[in-house]
């Protein structure tokens, strides 16, 4: 089981909006009440003018007291604030609740490093697996899958063999969900120069502002720059900073990402844009002429572009926002799965195992599961067939 799960995309729970608008208690109830009564008000209704002031006045009321409260007596009021202290002392114990959390997440961070490490060795042929490591993964195999094939673990390597595992990371990235959505061919070329991709916590120096140490956590994509004809950089590198308090439900909240500006070798290389060409003629001289622009397009690579939450100061419309808030969920969602499931299980990504669990719905299982007792055999026969629970993917 993942420890430390923050109130982030992609996990089994919906993400919450928490980096951008926090309910309160007193106003969670009243506003879905007023929703309806909107809805209701609106199919009773016929004319649209008088249907949307309605909504409008409705919407004025979100967060205003009902006046329940107000009118309950003094003594069980003064009760009431008493229930709000102590919820005060509840809340800075699930602060330092998360907290520590989050530092045994750094622990263990430093215990699976040499895992990593030496996943990196084999994934790039700097060192070939041991027979003992092949048989342990083989009978993780024989746990999974019925067939018995012959073991690979006293396998003897020609010369000729490739060297590593060839496009390692960008097959396990394909194979998660979000990601692949991202991905265009163009990217693939790209990321077929991605050696290694790692996770560092930020300690308490971290600073996204001068003067403000944040904590959060930093995600390296490795290239192979000798040969990476798009963009000059060994590594690029994706930030995210938590928020110093907990959110309303007692996770962290994030507060913002960064990411590195790609040095692209030439415009045509720049794969988060795509170069147009048009002709122009000239009216009084009947010369042509070729104007070329650079237009943004879809790619992987907008990923260490994040979009900025909005501020207090910011003039955004509510559909702006609503985009805004998709594209940060969307990120934050990403960054998130990459540090709790695609680096700690890149291999089942690659070979496609870790699918099952994304998504356990999509997978028929062959054969339908026989009854072994033959008395039960005729009262069976209607039942619809059975599916085993999948099985946790458990950390490597």
């Amino acid at each position: 089981m993942d420890i430390g799960k923050c109130n982030t995309p992609l996990s089994n729970a919906p993400i919450e909006r928490e980096q951008l608008a926090r309910p309160t208690v007193g106003t969670i109830g009243e506003e879905d009440e007023q929703g309806e009564a909107a809805d209701a008000a609106a199919a009773l209704l016929p004319n649209a003018a008088l249907t949307s002031m309605i909504q409008d006045r409705l919407s004025t009321l979100v967060g205003q007291s009902s006046g329940y409260i107000e009118s309950l007596p003094a003594e069980v009021r003064r009760r009431v604030e008493g229930l709000k202290g102590v919820n005060v002392d509840h809340q800075k114990l699930e602060a330092q609740f998360q907290h520590e959390i989050l530092a045994l997440e750094k622990k263990f961070a430093t215990l699976y490093a040499p895992l990593y490490n030496r996943r990196k060795q084999i994934v790039l042929g700097e060192d070939e697996p041991t027979a003992e490591e092949v048989e342990h993964g083989e009978a993780v195999d024989k746990d999974d899958d019925d067939d018995d094939e012959a073991s690979l673990a006293h396998l003897s390597i020609s010369a000729d063999a490739p060297k590593g595992i060839p496009e390692f990371w960008l097959t396990a990235l394909r194979n998660h969900v979000a990601l692949s959505e991202l991905i265009t061919e163009r990217d693939e070329g790209a990321l077929r120069h991605l050696t290694d991709v790692r996770l560092r916590y930020l300690d308490a120096s971290s600073e996204a502002v001068p003067g403000q140490a944040q904590q959060g956590f930093q995600l390296d994509f490795v290239f192979d720059a000798a040969h990476n004809e798009f963009f000059s950089n060994a590594v690029l590198t994706k930030t995210y900073f938590y928020q110093d308090q907990v959110g309303f439900s007692g996770d962290l909240v994030y507060d913002h990402a960064e990411g590195t500006q790609i040095e692209w070798t030439s415009p045509e290389t720049n794969l988060t844009h795509r170069l147009e060409t048009k002709k122009q003629r000239n009216k009084n001289t009947n010369e042509t002429r070729t104007v070329k622009r650079l237009v943004p397009t879809d790619s992987f690579f907008n990923f260490f572009s994040p979009p900025r939450p909005p501020t207090d100061a910011d003039d955004v419309d509510d559909e702006d926002l609503d985009s805004l808030e998709e594209r940060l969920e969307l990120d934050y969602q990403i960054g998130e799965d990459l540090k709790d499931r695609i680096i700690p299980h890149a291999i089942d990504f690659f070979t496609g195992k870790a699918l099952r669990y994304e998504n356990p719905d999509e997978w028929d299982d062959e054969d339908d599961f026989e009854d072994e007792d033959d008395d039960d055999e005729d009262d069976d026969d209607d039942a619809p067939a059975q599916r085993p629970e999948p099985q946790e993917c458990k950390q490597q």
